[in-house]
């Protein structure tokens, strides 16, 4: 009888152990999340975006077209997932009636005041989009493909008709297709995420990796609209909006683990897809260059 009762004694104490264990194993392994674990898990692809060889490619006033023909529909898309937050964050629509959180509503309208009317170099107000528009035409870039995919937008009713019909890269239509997929989708925290850590947040340290080498590169371009643009960007971005996004993710998500899972996957595609539209670009550019 000892002997047994001693073996059940310490069998007990083999199975408190094991579930104590187990316990304090779960409750470090369950982390809340936030901004900040969204950030660590999307670094890796920051990074890759931050050295990417697409920047030193940029040698020849040729080369700095082909960029801007085909990054111009990276800033418009962008004016989209903007007014697609405004329209699910704030009343768009009559009769206007209070909607969310008040400062949701106040972030979301801020950015949208600056990327739609800001001051260009000329002192006029303009959009960002415009901006690089008037960029493009400054230093030689062609405008005619972006102003015809527009009109063809305007002609179909239907965005990814227009995306898929259109003759850009893969690349290229599959970084449009994300877009308009997490805005058709219409979860506002999604919609916020590719927002936010796909453009917003990255911006800053981008535009600043690309605009060191095109103030290298072509020291006697006149690239003062297009400097002009990047630079604002960085300001904005990095001293108001970037930081108001943050805020915008964190009202929409809260202690909802099941968003900020989303907000991840969103914002980890959301970086992929613009590794693949500078893949794209680069390969038109070495492409360029073979043939010559």
């Amino acid at each position: 009888m000892l002997l047994f009762v001693g073996k059940h004694f310490y069998f007990c104490i083999a199975i408190k152990t094991v579930w104590f264990s187990y316990c304090v194993y779960n409750s470090t392994k369950h982390i809340v999340m936030n901004t900040n674990t969204i950030n660590k898990a999307i670094l890796p692809y920051k990074e890759l975006l931050l050295n990417h060889s697409l920047y030193n490619n940029v040698k020849s006033i040729e080369d700095l077209h082909h960029f801007l023909e085909n990054h111009v529909y990276a800033v418009w898309d962008f004016m989209s997932l903007l007014k697609a937050l405004q329209n699910t964050l704030t009343s768009t629509t009559t009769p206007w009636m209070p909607v969310g959180n008040p400062e949701i509503r106040y972030l979301i309208n801020e950015i949208v005041v600056a990327e739609e009317t800001d001051l260009s170099l000329d002192g006029k107000r303009q959009s960002h989009y415009e901006m690089y528009l008037d960029a493009m035409e400054q230093c030689g870039a062609k405008t005619a493909e972006i102003n015809a995919f527009l009109e063809e937008v305007e002609s179909t009713k239907n965005i990814f008709v227009s995306i898929k019909q259109s003759n850009l890269h893969p690349n290229v239509k599959s970084f449009l297709d994300f877009t308009f997929r997490v805005i058709e989708q219409g979860k506002p925290h999604e919609i916020a995420a590719a927002f936010t850590f796909g453009r917003e947040d990255l911006i800053p340290n981008m535009f600043t990796e690309i605009l060191k080498n095109f103030q290298k590169n072509f020291p006697e371009t006149d690239l003062s609209k297009l400097i002009y643009y990047f630079e604002r960007h960085i300001e904005l971005d990095a001293d108001e909006h970037g930081p108001m996004a943050m805020q915008m993710i964190d009202e929409l998500c809260g202690t909802d683990e099941k968003k900020w899972k989303e907000v991840e996957v969103v914002s980890i595609d959301a970086l992929e897809k613009r590794i693949g539209l500078w893949n794209a670009i680069e390969e038109q550019i070495v492409e360029k260059e073979v043939l010559v």
